[in-house]
């Protein structure tokens, strides 16, 4: 019984790192989806909005030579 106790933490990190390197690499797989295809197109066009403004303003200012 004695010997029972003292093996029984070393079958606990034996057993349980394996165990819970399983159950992470399960839970990371879920958050690896993709975002919805509304959200990816409404920020790219939130984005490219964006990149017209700021291209009218260097315009403006006559900073660029195009």
């Amino acid at each position: 019984m004695d010997k029972l106790l003292t093996a029984l933490p070393a079958l606990g990190c034996v057993i349980g790192m394996p165990l819970m390197m399983v159950f992470m690499m399960r839970g990371k797989g879920s958050q690896r989806h993709a975002p919805h295809d509304d959200d990816a197109s409404g920020e790219a066009a939130r984005l490219r909005a964006e990149v017209q403004e700021l291209r009218r303003e260097v315009a403006d200012r006559g900073d660029i030579a195009s």
